[in-house]
């Protein structure tokens, strides 16, 4: 499946999709999956800062892509997300790579970096398939 598919596919996650989440890329060979979102205010706390919910939702996404594009049926049991920095760029980028990917159990390591490659959030997430 070509990445135009996917996002076609993914464009019904409309929580993803309408705060600017989308799908740069999906390696087939290695199971990583990119998933950016351009900052903008509507992304940002009352600090200035971009709000906690907004690394998640980019990881989660990417999560969502990474064990769904081939079959639907992958949900998330349990996240766990360590903010360790803030952006300096204008886009957040989520990396998904297995690290297990069972058939009925997986887990992926999100990381969440800015473009410019300074890390800002890191995610591990297990999944079971229903």
């Amino acid at each position: 499946m070509d990445t135009k598919q996917i996002r076609e596919f993914f464009k019904n996650d409309r929580f993803a999709t309408e705060n600017g989440a989308v799908i740069e890329s999906v390696d087939e060979k290695t199971g990583e999956t990119v998933v950016s979102l351009e900052i903008t205010d509507r992304h940002k706390n009352a600090m200035g800062a971009v709000m906690g919910g907004v690394y998640f939702t980019v990881a989660d996404f990417a999560f969502a892509v990474a064990t769904n594009y081939k079959q639907a049926g992958v949900v998330s049991l349990t996240s766990d997300i360590s903010f360790v920095g803030t952006p300096k760029g204008k886009r957040l980028v989520a990396r998904a790579v297995p690290i297990k990917s069972g058939r009925r159990v997986c887990c992926h390591e999100i990381t969440v970096t800015d473009e410019l490659g300074n890390i800002t959030a890191v995610v591990k997430t297990v999944g079971m398939r229903v």
